[in-house]
């Protein structure tokens, strides 16, 4: 018997009036007669999901927006180890797109635990915004140390990033950025810390070359998105390091490494 049958039982000896009253008014919210409470609680799971969808929409929107202006900005760009960064200005530009592009397809499942949680789009672009900010500090950081190099250096980064792998630093990076987080910030730096080993290889192998990059985001985007399993994460680190020996052994025969004269 529900609550709303016991109250009347209980309530027997009043007026009709005053008897759906009192209960009405003391029935928990499930119970209630008029089914405002039922009501309230579909709005409001019907606007969690708009806004979980809205959120991812305009996430991956905005990622597959920034692969077309990263494209066509590093056009012409890649020299391999020797390329240059050109002005501040420029390379913020495609800093920003490239992060963009290579960043957001795995910060998805988090945007949309900020959407869900929020019950609104509002929190979603500030999320996305600081989470962006960590990546173009990275840049700045990026630009003011790198240099064009040989294929020395870029086959001992290339090793180090694939050691970096093994590390328990990165471990603890990984399983944070694929927990829950309070602010894009947190997420960013999480993420920075668990990424920070592939993508100082691309800037070693080919900043502006789209063919490192797309390799590189292929493989955060796994990362983030796939629980760490020692049978594919072992094999994948031992093959980033013995890339980078190849390159200090034979960095001809390193497809994309080299541009074409």
């Amino acid at each position: 018997m529900d609550y709303y049958r016991l109250c009347e039982r209980a309530s027997r000896g009043l007026p009709g009036w005053r008897r759906w009253h009192r209960c009405a008014s003391n029935c928990p919210v499930g119970y209630r007669p008029d089914g405002t409470s039922a009501a309230r609680s579909a709005a409001m799971t019907s606007a969690g999901t708009a806004a979980t969808a809205a959120a991812l929409t305009a996430t991956l929107g905005l990622a597959a927006a920034s692969w077309v202006v990263a494209v066509r900005q590093m056009s012409g760009m890649d020299m391999g180890p020797q390329t240059r960064l050109g002005s501040f200005a420029f390379f913020s530009a495609v800093w920003v797109s490239m992060m963009a592009a290579m960043m957001l397809p795995g910060a998805a499942p988090a945007v949309l635990r900020c959407a869900h949680a929020g019950g609104r789009m509002r929190a979603v672009p500030m999320f996305v915004g600081s989470y962006l900010a960590v990546w173009a500090l990275a840049g700045v950081a990026a630009y003011a140390l790198y240099r064009p190099h040989g294929s020395f250096a870029a086959g001992a980064v290339a090793v180090a990033a694939g050691l970096y792998e093994f590390t328990p630093l990165k471990q603890q990076f990984r399983r944070r950025c694929r927990e829950g987080v309070r602010s894009g910030l947190e997420f960013g730096i999480c993420c920075a810390g668990s990424s920070i080993g592939l993508m100082l290889m691309l800037m070693a192998l080919g900043v502006m070359s789209v063919a490192w990059m797309s390799v590189v985001a292929a493989l955060l985007l796994a990362q983030k998105l796939l629980p760490a399993k020692a049978a594919i994460d072992v094999p994948l680190a031992l093959a980033i390091a013995g890339l980078g020996v190849l390159i200090l052994i034979a960095p001809s025969s390193v497809p994309g490494l080299t541009p074409p004269m």
